[in-house]
């Protein structure tokens, strides 16, 4: 079973409550969900810290998201316990500050890294805030046990990619069509904010699909400026 395994919070310090910020008259993390949505996986779940459960799981639940709540700083361990819960074999994970993610690049990772048989996939080259990562729940659970520094508990999967030697890695470039690495589409300032808010606008006044890749980068050249 795959499952897209989505983790927010509310507190950000430069960032403060950016999932409810409001983008296109919907909070950004239900726009993340939205575009998640679109992927044919089993399970879409929404892994948040216990106090987040009263904001997210009513957002979750108009979204089609199965909300779980985990350790605030422990995200590796949140994800374990979605593994464990839902008895998940292949994990897409992304993140609740990607509201312009790529979902055809997403599930295009996800069925290559499986044919392939990897524990971890990601494309190189992407927008920065449009890519995913899929990896595989054993290598997951292996990560969940071995893993000891701060920064790889709370990123959850450095520990994988810092062992080629234990991990099958799949990293490839990624297509032309979504290739754009100098633009950024992360929500982490309020620069961000005020980016995503025009790209949002944009795409919604010349009437494209907000998350098809190709038209995002089409649109974030052609309607924001850097």
């Amino acid at each position: 079973m795959t499952a897209i395994v989505l983790q927010a919070r509310l507190d950000s310090s430069r960032l403060p409550r950016k999932a409810l910020l409001d983008l296109g008259g919907q909070p950004v993390i239900v726009r993340v969900m939205d575009a998640l949505k679109r992927a044919p996986a089993d399970k879409h779940i929404l892994a948040c810290p216990e106090d987040c459960l009263g904001a997210f799981a009513p957002l979750a639940e108009r979204s089609g998201f199965i909300v779980m709540g985990g350790p605030k700083d422990d995200v590796l361990a949140r994800y374990c316990q979605a593994v464990n819960t839902f008895a998940i074999d292949r994990v897409i994970r992304a993140t609740g500050d990607n509201p312009f993610v790529f979902i055809d690049a997403a599930w295009t990772l996800e069925q290559a890294s499986t044919a392939l048989g990897a524990d971890y996939a990601g494309y190189a080259g992407l927008p920065y805030g449009a890519g995913v990562e899929a990896v595989s729940a054993e290598a997951l659970l292996r990560a969940g046990q071995e893993a000891n520094l701060p920064e790889e508990r709370e990123h959850v999967c450095p520990y994988l990619y810092r062992h080629p030697e234990l991990f099958l890695l799949h990293r490839p470039l990624a297509p032309l069509k979504w290739r754009s690495p100098h633009y950024r589409v992360t929500l982490d300032t309020a620069e961000d904010y005020a980016r995503a808010k025009a790209l949002y606008a944009a795409l919604d006044s010349v009437g494209e699909a907000r998350y098809n890749g190709e038209s995002i980068i089409t649109s974030y050249s052609a309607y924001v400026v850097f």
